[in-house]
């Protein structure tokens, strides 16, 4: 105390009130910095809170803002199409602003641009929240993904996400199918059952007269699968997830322990998930027609939809795929009624009143190189890009019209007889000696079909889309399995080629292996693989000609496989043993501008916080 007294300049003769008198004072000074410092942690910490909350509030409205940009592509498929052309994040891409009803303020850019205002619970008062996207389309057509970049605000706090865009498809699958029955417009159903009657699922109503088709015999599937059916299952293990739009359970099951013939039967086994089987999912409606490819040939499409149009061939068309000497992809592409690889103009009946040749998609004629020529012309395989194989239009005003006098339909095979008549396609089918396959489809190697004939080692991102046919006739074998993609997209069947010899007892069903035509074409060969992902849009994938020819070793396919209908792969003896392994690339990136399911979403493969793309005024950083 005395010490306290000197240090204030107090002495003895001023008595103890003045030191009173001080004390006071003092502990009134430090009782205010008390309160004066708590009142000011108070209020830091209320801003601090305030703060937080605007920072998580940010982050939650750039995923708001994520799954408004889904619900739009779910909507509409060729949403990725808009965007704002001016956003830093769009540079590499063509995109357009949307106008009318469709326009969206989530695209605006700058101070003064708009930004999508998140409503509170009652749907009308401003929450403070709003976000903006910007969208990079630039590898959409080449991976089918999008790539968007979302930015989120609260007050003055900013956040941005990038996210990875991909549909929901056909592809997500190594098998899937429509229905589980063979196609009745080619295998005539029994017990008085139409088309119509057949062409439903199972768990709707279809009748067992129908030709069910079941998995067994051993069969082993590496990789998911779906089906829009009800799916009989016998001694068949499923590695992947199985799922179904069987809504029923019957014993425990959403799928029936029956083989194709109706018998119940064991041997089930499903490891990646619960002994029960296919769990629910719902149904995936496939398009009626991939005939909306070929405008992706379109040369006037450039500024908008197609800035890198395809390539265009007409009437059958063989490709073969190889790789030259210093790695490069080539094909070597043989279509003789072929007049101009790129369309443009379409008239009021969609016959293409305009044509080009661009050079990377090879030169028509005969002459040396040329499409029409005895070899072909060989090209570097067109880069992440679609092929359309298009039947020979039939009206003149479209300039790939070939007359029906000048080239009329000759389906290959002797009508009475079922015999190869020699004529041909142009590229090489039937061959000599060829029996007409069974069971019958409508002409088979028919001179102005839209069919494509595809084997070779392949090196490159193609898709090949026929309005017809598609065969493989030979292995179809990446050179790299981590950077080549291969799509076949096939308005009807695609074939594994399987020519039998014409024979009387080929012709009676009851062929044996040496009937198979061993000739240099097909040498006698067997096993076949296939790497690639495939779709027949109205009907199935199957093993030509299965009535004969013995036993064939084993149809390995490494991709995905997409189906209406199931086709056959074996028949009694003769024809293949299965085995499919799924390309795990498929879970993130498509074959080019691979076909689409009517209804989709878009899943999310990539999502990650990236440094704010934008200032609190809406400027860019």
């Amino acid at each position: 105390m005395r010490r306290l007294r000197r240090m204030l300049g107090f002495d003895a003769s001023q008595g103890e009130s003045g030191v009173a008198l001080a004390m006071a004072l003092i502990f009134g000074v430090v009782i205010t910095i008390v309160s004066a410092t708590a009142i000011s942690f108070a209020v830091s910490g209320l801003k601090k809170s305030s703060s937080d909350e605007d920072w998580n509030g940010a982050i939650a409205a750039a995923y708001a803002g994520l799954e408004d940009y889904q619900a739009h592509l779910s909507n509409d498929n060729a949403y990725q199409k808009y965007g704002n052309p001016a956003a830093p994040f769009s540079a590499a891409s063509s995109v357009t602003l949307p106008t009318g009803a469709q326009a969206n303020p989530a695209f605006g850019i700058g101070t003064g641009g708009t930004w999508q205002t998140i409503k509170k619970a009652d749907g009308t008062t401003d929450s403070g929240a709003r976000y903006r996207y910007e969208v990079d389309n630039s590898t959409y057509a080449a991976t089918g993904t999008l790539k968007i970049r979302v930015t989120g605000q609260v007050g003055q706090r900013v956040r941005s996400v990038v996210a990875n865009l991909r549909q929901q498809g056909f592809i997500n699958f190594l098998y899937f199918t429509n229905f589980e029955v063979l196609d009745p417009n080619i295998y005539t159903p029994t017990g008085g059952q139409t088309v119509a009657s057949c062409s439903k699922y199972a768990w709707a109503g279809r009748s067992t007269s129908c030709s069910n088709i079941a998995f067994g015999n051993g069969d082993t599937i590496n990789g998911p699968v779906h089906s829009n059916d009800t799916i009989r299952i016998c001694a068949a293990t499923f590695k992947g997830i199985v799922t179904t739009s069987n809504p029923n359970v019957v014993g425990g099951k959403r799928y029936t322990a029956t083989d194709s013939n109706g018998t119940a039967c064991s041997g089930q086994s499903f490891p990646a998930q619960p002994s029960t089987g296919p769990t629910y999912a719902s149904t995936i409606g496939i398009p009626a027609t991939n005939g909306n490819l070929i405008a992706e040939t379109r040369s006037d499409l450039t500024g908008s939809t197609v800035p890198r149009p395809g390539c265009l061939y007409t009437g059958p068309t063989k490709i073969v795929y190889s790789v030259d000497g210093s790695g490069n992809g080539l094909m070597t592409v043989k279509s003789p009624n072929t007049k101009f690889t790129n369309i443009a103009s379409p008239d009021a009946n969609g016959n293409y009143t305009a044509g080009s040749n661009p050079s990377q998609c090879g030169t028509p004629g005969t002459a040396t190189n040329g499409l029409a020529s005895a070899a072909g012309a060989t090209i570097p395989v067109i880069s992440n890009n679609l092929i359309y194989v298009q039947n020979i239009p039939t009206n003149s005003a479209d300039k790939n019209y070939t007359s029906t006098t000048t080239l009329p339909q000759n389906c290959g095979f002797d009508a009475t007889t079922n015999q190869a008549t020699g004529s041909g396609n142009g590229v090489g089918y039937p061959i000599a000696g060829e029996a007409a396959p069974a069971p019958s489809y409508a002409c088979p190697y028919g001179t102005r079909n839209g069919d494509v004939f595809v084997q070779g080692t392949f090196h490159g991102q193609n898709t090949i889309s026929s309005a017809n046919y598609t065969y493989i006739t030979d292995d179809i074998l990446y050179r790299d399995t981590n950077a080549d993609l291969l799509g076949l997209v096939s308005q009807n069947p695609i074939f594994i080629w399987n020519p039998l010899k014409y024979s009387g007892s080929c012709l009676s069903g009851s062929c044996n292996a040496t009937a198979l035509l061993n000739t240099a074409a097909y040498n006698n060969d067997y096993n076949r693989t296939i790497d690639a992902a495939m779709i027949s849009v109205s009907d199935m994938i199957q093993v030509q000609s299965t009535y004969g020819g013995g036993a064939r070793g084993t149809l390995n396919v490494y991709g995905a496989i997409a189906q209406n209908y199931r086709g056959v792969v074996t028949t009694g003896s003769n024809g293949y043993v299965k085995n499919y392994n799924y390309d795990q690339r498929l879970l993130y990136q498509a074959p080019p501008k691979f076909l689409s399911p009517v209804t989709t979403t878009y899943g999310v493969t990539v999502l990650e916080e990236v440094p704010t793309a934008m200032n609190p005024d809406g400027s860019s950083k």
